[in-house]
């Protein structure tokens, strides 16, 4: 019996060393350092700074202090330098040399630009490492050449402000450039959409960046677009495209290449030929030693090994995965635990989960605690938590996340009362890092835990808080769309205005050489014929004047027919009003209510002469109306005190000297909403107003009523006010488009149901300044 244990015991060690050390991917990586990159013109010496200096992907920005590009290398890494106005330079690192590329004519002299390497010895003495070879026609260039500037301007505010980074390129646009610059340009363009998930425009733009240049970089960069846009089947088609020339790849663009092919594998469920592609960018990046991507290629394995049902060998890719990672950086380390923690947890494998998720919890917090300073420059106008995930990338696995998640991970295991600390340190966070998803989740959770401990009034209060922040999190989420509809009309602006500017390119370049032709001709021509174009013009001049008398003649009568024409929907408009007010009081003394049919008539007789006062006046200052509207809706309340009940509320901030309304504007709306929306109301119903300040220049005001709503309201009409067209409506839309097209877009309209059962109504009206 206990030999049998201890071949049992036995077993199991050597499963889970097995389990463990399967293709550990374990890789001695050479010593990293550091190397100094130098990129010139050859005849002045001058520095270049704008060039795109890289080694596995990996760009390394310009130091302005020392003129250089100080590049972290290993021995066997290729460097490649590219730029607009040069070919693309590839070099294979030997040691810690410094290295010069020399670019000739690189001024602007009409001859072909050529670059060459040389390497700083140890003892400063400087020797060729490659024969001169052309790299690019050079093209004249113009005195003051902005290019490189508006494009590392675009560059520089990618991250920071898509306006502007887009304005730069705009301007590049504006101008004609070679076919590399073009193809830079739009390659540019594309990564800005990239960053900012517009993956559909940054797809369109590097489509634009092949068609002035083939670029291998820029076919990857249209795979991956297509891929993150979810277009599978295109972006299978372009990586299987560059499958098909991969002897023409470097080592890291096939790294690329076919990991890119596993992803699109993996999104389409084949996960047979994930795997195999997976694989072999595996081969190619533990060769060429790019630690990244030897992560992150075990962590996809993982994956898909776990995807296929194979949990022993996921574990084991994941465990390289954890090991590589914690030698790239914390943040790394961070999130690959958090992966495979996910892993555990989907597996039911809840302590090995909440082992992991401790470890990261505590580097986590002590990272967090080591950047809160740094990340306080980004809190302009977002919250702190937004800028950790800038700063660290860290911005789903945070302290609050992982304190939840092991919360979790103990509420699945029934070990409850180990579960509710760390759910309440995930929801007692500070606001400036809170991040009210998961506070919501875990409010939920830590709701059913005490529920699952028998104390319900904790569960209670706490679900109570949940319900609170489902609706704070419903708010933030309608925001979040408004913004996103909104941030997508801006982007849709700017790309159609780069598409005219394309045009308008095309134009220009035809409008040159028909100019061309065009002077040529006109030199031929003798005096005769110039003396019938100066006819010409002069006709046409004659033309143009009286066309222009024409258009100020109709002008000055379509002011006269507007102005008559608001005076008669004026006329119209107070009977209207007066036989409605008479129905009321009529409706007083039907029923002998001989007091309130005389304090009604008193009050009405007030209403009646300032209505009559303005009635000649286009415009009246808002404060005026708003008296008008108090003195209405009292005297509709006095009669339908069973019905609603109102509030008018007008913010204090509003200069009313500085706005004015039509006399008469908002009265059919209240009206609209009393008679047809509140009266039908069998409880007690509300009207709200409200003016408050949009802008500088414009006020909002609102009406808003819970009543039966529009649908029902007509439903509900009788036969003889079905019969009864009301102008009241019509007269006031006619009124604001008059108004509009005399006074350029002063006010606007819209009425819609409050709720989305289609009861209530809600009237937005948009006054700007007079």
């Amino acid at each position: 019996m206990t030999k049998k244990i201890y071949i049992s015991i036995l077993f199991v060690i050597v499963t889970f060393k097995l389990t463990f050390s399967q293709d550990s991917g374990s890789v001695d990586f050479p010593p990293t350092f550091l190397v100094k990159v130098k990129v010139v013109d050859e005849k002045t010496d001058k520095p270049i700074h704008n060039a795109r200096v890289s080694i596995n992907g990996k760009i390394f920005p310009y130091n302005y202090m020392q003129d250089v590009y100080f590049v972290q290398a290993r021995a066997g890494d290729e460097l490649v330098v590219t730029h607009p106005d040069f070919d693309n330079v590839y070099y294979l690192i030997k040691d810690n040399e410094d290295i010069k590329v020399e670019v000739r004519d690189f001024s602007g002299v009409k001859s072909k630009r050529n670059s060459y390497f040389r390497k700083k010895e140890r003892n400063d003495k400087l020797t060729s490492i490659d024969s001169k070879v052309p790299i690019s026609k050079g093209l004249f260039k113009s005195k003051i050449d902005l290019f490189n500037t508006y494009l590392d301007s675009a560059k520089y505010y990618k991250q920071i402000s898509i306006d502007k980074s887009l304005s730069f390129i705009q301007k590049i646009l504006s101008t004609k450039e070679s076919n590399n610059r073009n193809a830079a340009t739009y390659n540019i363009l594309a990564s800005i959409y990239m960053h900012w998930k517009q993956y559909d425009l940054a797809i369109t733009n590097y489509t634009a960046s092949l068609k002035f240049l083939s670029s291998v970089d820029t076919k990857i960069l249209l795979a991956r677009a297509q891929y993150l846009f979810k277009k599978y089947k295109e972006a299978e088609k372009s990586y299987l495209d560059l499958v098909l020339i991969e002897s023409e790849l470097r080592n890291f663009e096939k790294v690329e290449v076919y990991e890119g092919v596993g992803d699109v594998s993996f999104a389409l469920k084949e996960y047979p030929r994930a795997y195999e592609y997976y694989k072999k960018a595996l081969d190619i990046a533990e060769k060429i030693k790019v630690l990244p991507k030897i992560t992150d290629l075990n962590s996809k394995l993982g994956d898909v090994l776990a995807a296929q049902g194979n949990i022993s060998q996921a574990r084991g890719r994941f465990a390289n995965s954890l090991n590589l990672a914690s030698k790239e950086n914390v943040v790394r380390s961070i999130k690959e635990k958090d992966k495979v923690a996910d892993f555990f947890n989907d597996n039911s494998e809840f302590d090995d989960e909440i082992e992991l998720r401790k470890e990261s919890l505590k580097e986590a917090i002590t990272i967090v605690n080591d950047s809160i300073n740094s990340i306080k420059i980004y809190n302009d106008s977002t919250s702190i938590v937004d800028g950790l995930g800038r700063v660290l990338g860290l911005k789903n696995v945070t302290p609050q996340s992982i304190n939840y998640k092991i919360g979790r991970a103990y509420a699945q295991k029934e070990e409850f009362q180990n579960a509710i600390p760390y759910l309440q340190n995930s929801i007692n966070v500070p606001d400036s890092i809170d991040n009210i998803e998961i506070k919501k989740d875990a409010t939920r959770k830590l709701s059913e835990t005490y529920a699952a401990v028998g104390d319900y009034d904790k569960a209670l209060n706490t679900y109570q808080d949940y319900v609170k922040l489902v609706d704070q999190l419903y708010i933030r989420k309608g925001q979040e769309i408004n913004n996103a509809q909104k941030f997508g009309e801006t982007l849709a602006d700017n790309q159609n205005r780069i598409a005219v500017l394309e045009k308008n390119k095309e134009l220009s370049d035809n409008l040159i050489e028909l100019a061309a032709k065009d002077q040529q001709l006109s030199e031929e021509r003798n005096r005769n014929q110039l003396i019938l174009i100066y006819s010409l013009l002069a006709g046409l001049l004659g033309l143009v004047t009286v066309a222009f008398l024409l258009f100020r003649s109709n002008r000055q009568q379509k002011l006269a027919n507007n102005l008559l024409a608001l005076k008669s929907m004026r006329s119209q408009m107070n009977p209207h009003f007066i036989f409605n007010a008479l129905n009321s009081v009529n409706s007083f003394i039907a029923v002998n209510d001989e007091r309130n049919a005389n304090r009604y008539l008193s009050e009405f007789s007030v209403l009646m002469r300032s209505v009559l006062e303005n009635s000649d006046e286009d415009f009246i200052p808002l404060s005026k109306e708003v008296e008008l509207l108090e003195l209405y809706v009292k005297l509709e309340h006095n009669r339908f005190k069973d019905k609603f009940e109102y509030a008018v509320e007008v913010d204090k901030s509003i200069d009313m000297d500085q706005f004015s309304i039509p006399p008469m504007l908002l009265q059919p709306y209240i009206e609209n909403a009393i008679w047809h929306g509140l009266r039908y109301k069998k409880e007690m119903g509300n009207l709200s107003i409200s003016i408050a300040q949009k802008d500088v220049d414009t006020v909002e005001i609102c009406i808003q009523d819970d009543g039966v709503g529009r649908k029902k309201s007509m439903a509900l009409k009788t036969k003889n006010q079905l019969k009864q067209k009301s102008k009241g409506m019509s007269t006031i839309k006619n009124r604001v488009a008059i108004l509009n097209d005399m006074y350029e877009d002063r006010i606007s309209v819209q009425v819609n149901d409050l709720f989305e059962n289609g009861e209530g109504t809600k009237v937005e009206l948009l006054l700007r300044k007079n």
